[in-house]
């Protein structure tokens, strides 16, 4: 039997030789991780890299598809010079789009996808102001105003979820002289996701990198979003959790096209989300992709029948809040866009297929005809706690792409509130007639 002492000593020592033997796995992985940023999917298990010296040079690179690009050097060229005509074409595709976001998430089952689908509907609400000569009673104005007009891009290969919360699963893709043509959602709301190229709902796609990165490489050169005389305001684009290779892909071809504006995180209160939430903030400060703001998703649960609202997640740690007012970035703090509470309603319209914003005005107008109250607005709000969330995130949103200087195109602003009013007034009584 052993005494205390050496029980002690065995643990010391048990420990200090783990420490060591760890120490060197440790180290082992990292480098490891750190070579994997540079070899392909595609690549044997001995291979030394394409930023490496011996690439396409070594034994292990027998047989390898891409040897004689390695061996070439090619491998360590820019993306823009290694695929020049792929670049060229992107940019070409979406030349006329003014913003161009992708909304990420480090964690599943945050609502990044809801959120992406709410977004898109409460954008295409919204007026845009364009440059254009149309006759008044004061001469020929050269400012004109309509609705923006959204593209949603589906991202979720072995997920799509798009389809469904639009009400189109049984929509296809066509192939048109100019390329593929997404489904319109409503006229000024495009889609495109990969539930649209299955043969069912239900079939499952099993791929491996190299294919999925085809497949995105595909969906940014080939889909024709706009008409040559046509401007989209905004491309959103739904990416699945995590930092994977459907991220890198995308976020690497925008970027040698200099179509990317920026990123939306989203989160929701509790540590375990907000913790992948912090490697999602460390992927886009590593490829430089800038931070639109974080959004923190399902922050209260608010009852449909007495609009009480009570947490849901616990925010252990402080939440989205205490996340944004920690940021290690040098620049800034990141910039909470919004806290968007968790409603039945929401999620019943989305399985439904139903525009949120439109079954929430609907109710409103239900309920003031009951109490005989008028209806008459010249707004396009509602007053809805979930609806109004994400009405005061997109303006906030909007804000930042104002503050970051990175507007593609002349779009609607706050400083055009007052003017703004009057021209919608006027346009959804064209509309209604």
């Amino acid at each position: 039997m052993l005494c205390c002492q050496q029980f002690f000593c065995s643990v010391y020592y048990t420990t200090l030789h783990f420490r060591r033997y760890f120490g060197r796995i440790t180290n082992t992985w990292f480098t490891v991780f750190f070579q994997m940023a540079d070899i392909p999917l595609d690549a044997p298990a001995e291979c030394p890299g394409t930023q490496s010296d011996s690439a396409g040079k070594t034994s292990a690179c027998a047989g390898c598809p891409n040897q004689t690009l390695c061996s070439s050097g090619q491998a360590k060229l820019p993306l823009g010079e290694r695929e020049p005509e792929v670049i060229a074409q992107i940019r070409r595709r979406l030349n006329q789009v003014r913003y161009c976001i992708i909304i990420l998430s480090g964690k599943g089952g945050v609502g990044k996808s809801s959120l992406s689908v709410c977004l898109a509907r409460g954008l295409t609400r919204r007026m845009r102001k364009q440059s254009a000569l149309r006759p008044t009673n004061r001469g020929m104005s050269t400012i004109e105003y309509d609705m923006c007009n959204v593209g949603l891009l589906d991202l979720d290969l072995c997920g799509p979820s798009i389809p469904c919360m639009f009400g189109c699963m049984d929509e296809k893709i066509h192939q048109s002289q100019s390329g593929w043509s997404p489904v319109f959602a409503s006229n000024n709301l495009a889609l495109m996701s990969i539930g649209f190229l299955l043969p069912s709902p239900d079939h499952a796609v099993i791929w491996r990198g190299p294919r999925k990165n085809t497949l995105i490489r595909q969906l940014l050169t080939d889909v024709c979003w706009t008409d040559d005389n046509e401007t989209m305001d905004f491309l959103l684009i739904d990416t699945p959790p995590g930092t994977s290779d459907e991220h890198l892909s995308v976020v690497q071809y925008l970027q040698a096209a200099g179509c990317l504006n920026g990123a939306i995180i989203v989160t929701t209160p509790q540590e375990v989300a907000l913790s992948d939430v912090r490697k999602e903030i460390s992927f886009c400060e590593k490829l430089s992709v800038p931070i639109l703001g974080i959004v923190e998703n399902m922050s209260e649960f608010v009852c449909p029948a007495c609009g009480h609202a009570g947490p849901v997640f616990p925010p252990t740690t402080g939440g989205a809040i205490s996340l944004c007012r920690s940021s290690s970035r040098a620049s800034s703090e990141l910039t909470l866009l919004g806290r968007l509470p968790l409603d039945p309603r929401l999620t019943r319209a989305l399985d439904e297929g139903v525009c949120p914003f439109e079954l929430a005005e609907e109710n409103e107008a239900n309920q003031a005809l009951d109490v005989g109250l008028s209806t008459t607005s010249n707004t396009l709000r509602t007053s809805d706690p979930i609806m109004v969330a994400y009405e005061d995130l997109i303006d906030r949103l909007w804000e930042r792409l104002d503050d970051a200087g990175q507007r593609n195109g002349p779009v609607m602003t706050d400083a055009d509130t007052a003017e703004q009013g009057d021209v919608r007034a006027e346009f959804i009584s064209q509309v209604s007639t």
